[in-house]
């Protein structure tokens, strides 16, 4: 069962994925995306997608993901990526998404990426050991594997 919750933080919001999202549950992210886009905040606070409970992303998962980004972009907002599972992480560094998201490690360092004491961004391949396996970097720890 696929969930999205929306909480409003003092630095921004965050929609918190929880389940599988593919075909049968994107609508629920889009809903939530268009509520937040209803809220006519125009250049208002980043919304940050906590993945941190996202078991599986699809295809038809990713682009709604890049649908909320360009919908975002258009009103002059910004989205950030949280807790991006490793192998959703791959997808990104595969397709070249990688460029267009930002990704954190978690969502309270995505809300605070403004501010002068935020922890930097993940790098998209940090989440990867040399052969594939994931490593702890997607889920906010040390990359794993030889350099």
């Amino acid at each position: 069962m696929f969930s999205v919750d929306i909480r409003q933080e003092a630095l921004g919001v965050v929609l918190a994925l929880r389940g599988d999202l593919d075909f049968d549950s994107v609508v629920q992210l889009r809903e939530a995306g268009e509520k937040e886009l209803a809220g006519g905040r125009q250049a208002g606070p980043p919304v940050v997608v906590d993945c941190s409970a996202l078991t599986f992303c699809d295809s038809t998962g990713i682009g709604a993901l890049v649908q909320l980004h360009q919908w975002l972009s258009a009103d002059g907002r910004v989205l950030r990526l949280a807790a991006v599972p490793a192998t959703t992480t791959r997808l990104f560094k595969i397709t070249g998404l990688d460029k267009l998201f930002t990704l954190y490690p978690d969502a309270t360092q995505a809300l605070a990426a403004d501010s002068d004491t935020a922890t930097p961004p993940v790098q998209p391949n940090e989440g990867l050991a040399h052969d594939g396996r994931t490593g702890t970097a997607a889920q906010g720890g040390a990359p794993t594997g030889d350099t």
